[in-house]
């Protein structure tokens, strides 16, 4: 090799371990990495490209289920087995920071260079922070908005062009877009007893002035009044109540609905089954002129406290947040940033769906952030399905809510 040769390949590998890497050891260091992510998702496909760098450090994957994600990680840290990154769910992030299972890593992210807290939206770099510090970093998001089908409108003759801008539009448009004869319902939404009951719910309770703290607003009454009057004027399907928003999307797909509150995970879905004209339009507020909210989903990377390599896990993350501008192209999914344009993927109502979804997620709002938030969404799912199944009134309902919550809270 020749000397010219030889200098130019030097600062070549110099070059690739100068951002993410650290310099070359005898032994790499080994990270262990838990996901939910299957292999078509990003966790395991940039666990890949890290370690094709060789800089010195490895990451072991290793695929976990849904209902296992607290309780599994939350022991392996208790008996110092805990991995070094977790991807976790956004509404479970407060629950480790809280108990110090999470690594504060607000002077790293200080000094990074990747990592800048002003190029995320609000809601998914609120979900990463407990007592005014940093515990994580966004991985992806997720909104909910308004879909709703313009041949409908048209036919009903609603200007397809003017979706309901207020709650009181919403239920006058459904009301007339509601057809029995043709198994057609107004608005098909998830009002499940479980998580996606309160993911879509609370996002109501916020534009009505409300919150997890105080649930029973007279804005967050007058929403759970709303949805009462859907299901009672059989405006929304009587399943409102036991199904998923997948399912509930999937009567909209059928012409089966006229609108429906869901997420982008939908829209390859929609852009193949649905036969008809479609458009997505954000989140009805009470009044003109009131403030927005949306749910906001998807999870956060974090790093355990207990890990024995902290400057590593934390260079990890960085290189996954350097990718963060490959996340949809690759693999779907929203960015949490709102420095990173969404690329065009060829298909007019998808994109043009994609433009209000990112502008939605400049209202969505985290759920919590609190360490207890699996027993706050029980008492809130709780008071959704008394007032819809008429055991109680919306305001009862929701003022038992807010006294469970005062209790969980302390």
């Amino acid at each position: 090799m020749t000397l010219k040769r030889f200098a130019h390949v030097t600062a070549l590998a110099l070059a690739g371990a100068s951002l993410f890497g650290v310099a070359a050891k005898a032994e790499d260091v080994t990270l262990r990495l838990w996901s939910l992510d299957k292999n078509t998702q990003p966790s395991p496909n940039l666990v890949k490209q890290f370690n094709a760098l060789n800089n010195g450090i490895k990451i072991e994957y290793r695929e976990i289920q849904f209902d296992d994600v607290v309780t599994e990680s939350m022991r392996a840290f208790a008996t110092g087995q805990a991995p070094d990154i977790i991807a976790i769910d956004n509404p479970d992030h407060a629950l480790f920071a809280s108990k110090g299972a999470f690594l504060d890593l607000t002077k790293m992210i200080e000094t990074s260079k990747v990592i800048k807290p002003e190029n995320y939206f609000p809601g998914p770099l609120a979900s990463v922070m407990w007592n005014g510090k940093y515990y994580g970093v966004p991985k992806a998001t997720n909104t909910i908005a308004l879909y709703y089908n313009k041949d409908m409108f048209k036919a009903k003759g609603l200007d397809p062009n003017k979706p309901p801008q207020t709650w009181d539009e919403l239920l006058a448009d459904a009301r007339k877009l509601t057809d029995p004869a043709k198994n057609v319902y107004g608005l098909a939404f998830s009002a499940k007893a479980n998580e996606e009951g309160t993911f879509q719910f609370l996002p109501w309770a916020q534009m009505g002035g409300g919150g997890y703290k105080d649930i029973n607003a007279p804005g967050a009454v007058k929403a759970l009044e709303i949805w009462k009057t859907l299901l009672t004027e059989k405006l929304a399907s009587p399943d409102t109540l036991t199904r998923g928003q997948w399912d509930s999307t999937g009567t909209f797909n059928s012409g089966n609905a006229a609108m429906a509150i869901s997420g982008p995970w939908e829209l390859d879905r929609m852009v193949k089954e649905a036969k008809f004209d479609w458009a997505v339009a954000l989140l009805p507020v009470p009044k003109e002129g009131a403030e927005r909210s949306s749910a906001m989903g998807d999870f956060n990377w974090a790093i355990f406290s207990n890990t024995k390599h902290p400057t590593e896990a934390f260079k990890a993350l960085e290189y996954f947040a350097s990718q963060d501008k490959d996340l949809f192209k690759n693999f779907g999914q929203l960015p949490a940033r709102s420095d990173i344009s969404i690329p065009s993927t060829g298909e007019p109502l998808k994109d043009a769906a994609l433009k209000v979804f990112v502008e939605q997620l400049k209202y969505a709002k985290p759920r919590g952030p609190s360490p207890v938030w699996a027993k706050v969404s029980k008492a809130i799912q709780d008071a959704i399905q008394s007032a819809l199944t008429g055991q109680m009134t919306p305001k009862d309902a929701l003022d038992q809510a807010a006294q469970k919550i005062k209790v969980i809270l302390g």
